[in-house]
């Protein structure tokens, strides 16, 4: 068995990792083999971790390695004390850390083997055998020789996934940025309802919907936040990239709500919305007000392979998030009529009556 601790089981238990388990010859690559295109198609990156503890060849022809490279994955194999990854070869296998590294770059890492791990498992019967073995764990299918493995293991996978990218944590971000020259004085700390400021307000309305609650920028606030934990923007770049950046470098396990401070009309529903939109294979949910808006890349969803798109924007000089399409897949859902109200921004003394008038 890998042994692993409670923290790092937690983790994992959240990543989208399924291991194919079952005794020498049950058909582990080969169902492996035929799926893989089916998952691909869905839009989905693919990798594949193999277990072989008799040590391993990569890309020879005929070798399970090349057979799933052929099918579409990027496959991480490991003996005793190695793994590779197209072609890269490393020393010192650890599990635990190669599918914290695989979750910003993967929506499904598909493990082959490992049936002592406590992992969730997908069970391949051999000739003769009913069911998984009792001594194995956190199974959620078992799969006989004789039925359609890959018809039953892709509809087993379809439901399971996008359940499973739903356990990812979720913090918030709340956008902050010193003075603000058109209102005379910080949007943060404008008065909201029942003498609350504005991220006060906001607060009290993300705090029970989200893991943890952060704020990124400079400026004062209330001293009912005193205790809230606070993040220096990224000092290489502006705007709310650099805010955003901030949080996803402290924090890039997690998957990120971020919403500007001047967005005072953000409500339970819109956030309830926008968090049921995430889904496999979209590393980012940017809504549109309408068909024909444009991104809103605030009050939006960030998965943790955002980060490296984001980071690769930064290094480029490009600034502005909404961009983010451009380079990583990113949902784009229309936000239903009575939610739009959520995403506007208050920026001038009219748009606060017009605030005021909605409340």
């Amino acid at each position: 068995m890998y042994n692993m601790t409670e923290l790092q089981l937690a983790k994992i238990s959240s990543l989208p990792v399924l291991a194919v388990c079952g005794f020498s010859g049950a058909g582990k690559t080969t169902l492996i083999e035929a799926v893989l295109p089916h998952l691909i198609q869905r839009g989905w990156r693919v990798a594949v971790i193999k277990h072989d503890a008799h040590g391993v060849q990569l890309d020879r022809p005929g070798k399970d390695s090349d057979r799933l490279f052929r099918a579409g994955a990027d496959v991480v194999l490991h003996g005793p004390d190695e793994f590779l990854l197209r072609g890269c070869k490393t020393s010192n296998f650890d599990l635990n850390q190669i599918l914290n590294e695989c979750r910003y770059y993967y929506d499904l890492i598909l493990i082959e083997g490992h049936k002592d791990t406590p992992l969730t498992k997908v069970w391949l019967q051999s000739v003769g055998e009913v069911g998984a073995p009792a001594d194995v764990d956190h199974v959620i299918a078992s799969l006989a020789r004789d039925e359609d493995r890959p018809g039953r293991f892709l509809a087993m996978v379809d439901e399971w996934l996008p359940a499973q990218w739903q356990k990812m944590p979720v913090y918030a971000c709340i956008l902050i940025g010193g003075n603000s020259q058109r209102m005379g004085q910080p949007k943060h700390l404008l008065s909201a309802t029942e003498g609350r400021s504005w991220i006060e307000q906001q607060m009290s309305l993300l705090q029970p919907m989200v893991e943890r609650v952060v704020v990124a920028g400079r400026g004062d606030l209330p001293e009912k936040l005193a205790s809230l934990d606070r993040l220096s923007d990224v000092p290489e770049t502006q705007g709310p990239l650099a805010g955003m950046l901030a949080a996803m470098r402290w924090r890039p396990d997690v998957s990120w709500l971020m919403l500007a401070c001047d967005m005072p009309m953000v409500s339970q529903e819109a956030v309830t919305w926008l968090l049921a939109q995430r889904c496999p294979g979209q590393h980012a949910v940017q809504p549109r007000l309408h068909n024909q808006a444009p991104l809103e890349p605030l009050l939006a969803c960030y998965e943790p392979p955002a980060r490296v798109s984001l980071e690769a924007m930064l290094r480029d000089s490009v600034r502005s998030p909404s961009r983010l399409s451009m380079r990583a897949p990113v949902l784009s859902p229309v936000v239903p009529a009575e939610l739009t109200a959520s995403w506007r921004n208050i920026n001038t003394q009219e748009d606060v009556d017009t605030w005021l008038a909605y409340q």
